[in-house]
């Protein structure tokens, strides 16, 4: 549910441009108010989960971002349009904050991997929002009345699915968090790997095609098909990537992850032909894909408040996505995008190097520690 928001809103921006009538550059600066508004909002899970429970303040704050995806098309010009932005965003990060805690909660209580899966389903979700958005573009709808009905079905199948999933409330003699917590040190350096991975992922999404028409001289076919192959690369990987980290390891899973997001990024810098850049940013997807999942995890055991360290990792990555186009495009213009990917492939290194931090999220390494005992298993699943 949370996925398709993204992908609903997505496909109706040149609408909502049009709509507005704001140029490319307040377009782009309207577009920075959903990262901004996470990360202000993020540090306020924690706190809100911790007294109403993570089920209630899950129910409640993925239909507060189900029913935002009416805001930004009912913005009539440039300055509602980045408060709707704003709200939209806010209610976004405080929703997945949430959601990244209980699942982690859920995955101790399994005792296998599952966090890569989570990640997958939203990647599925942002897909099928972006097929059912293009087909609402494609017959020429209003996109008020498109995100208004995407908006009540989203909210009913989100309520529903909340029904289900459990409850994780403290311990009755925990000290509640800070009702605004800034990152604790454990968090720092586990959102550190996930900001390497998130700038690459979001360099790549928004550049490879630039890339490919700019640097390769590509057809705007065959530069537009790279974005598309990048973002279901990462689709398939987290959702197959489960199975690897249960066999592997979230450490030695990033490592190699790392490798093969480092060697990716070498094939786009001296790429000679598009076929090889191609195969880059597929391996450049390939090896980011589980790094912002198993963060989270690792995130989720390293404390006493899993929703706070989350919120800390969230924020940091949430920082990264915002700020990773612009130095693309700041590196490019004072040098070349060929020098911008020579950045994408150091940050892509630091998988490597950082990838220990994550130790505390990896089951295999270390002892599984959750507020109540597991479940019995189900013979009937």
């Amino acid at each position: 549910m949370h996925g398709s928001v993204t992908g609903s809103f997505a496909t109706r921006i040149p609408w909502i441009q049009d709509h507005t009538g704001v140029s490319a550059g307040q377009l782009g600066l309207a577009l920075a108010f959903p990262a901004l508004g996470a990360s202000v909002a993020m540090p306020l899970a924690g706190a809100i989960s911790h007294r109403f429970g993570a089920r209630t303040a899950l129910r409640v704050l993925l239909a507060l971002w189900t029913l935002a995806l009416t805001l930004p098309s009912l913005a009539p010009d440039l300055v509602l349009l980045c408060a709707a932005l704003f709200l939209y965003g806010a209610s976004s990060g405080l929703s997945d904050v949430v959601m990244n805690a209980i699942g982690v909660e859920v995955e101790n209580r399994l005792a296998k991997s599952i966090m890569s899966g989570l990640h997958g389903m939203w990647s599925a979700g942002a897909l099928i929002g972006s097929a059912a958005g293009t087909l609402a573009a494609h017959l020429g709808s209003d996109a008020r009345l498109h995100h208004a009905l995407a908006a009540a079905v989203l909210t009913a199948a989100g309520l529903a699915a909340c029904q289900a999933v459990p409850e994780v409330r403290g311990a009755r003699d925990e000290e509640p968090p800070p009702r605004f917590a800034l990152p604790p040190k454990s968090a720092v350096l586990i959102g550190a790997v996930g900001f390497c991975a998130v700038f690459a992922e979001g360099a790549s999404l928004d550049w490879s095609a630039v890339y490919l028409r700019d640097v390769l001289d590509t057809s705007a076919g065959l530069a537009a098909a790279s974005t598309t192959a990048f973002a279901l690369t990462m689709a398939v990987a987290r959702l197959v990537g489960d199975r690897v980290v249960d066999r592997f390891g979230a450490v030695r899973t990033v490592r190699v992850g790392g490798a093969l997001a480092t060697a990716g990024g070498a094939m786009v810098v001296a790429a000679p032909h598009p076929a090889v850049a191609l195969g880059g940013f597929g391996l450049i997807g390939l090896g980011v894909a589980v790094v912002v999942p198993l963060a989270f995890a690792a995130a989720g055991r390293a404390g006493p408040n899993p929703s706070q360290a989350i919120a800390g990792v969230a924020t940091i990555t949430y920082t990264s996505g915002l700020i990773a186009p612009s130095a693309i495009g700041a590196v490019a213009n004072a040098t070349s995008l060929v020098v911008s990917f020579g950045l994408v492939t150091l940050l892509a290194c630091g998988l490597m190097v950082g990838a220990g931090v994550l130790r505390t999220g990896d089951r295999r390494a270390a002892p599984v520690t959750t507020g109540e005992p597991a479940p019995a298993a189900d013979p009937t699943t």
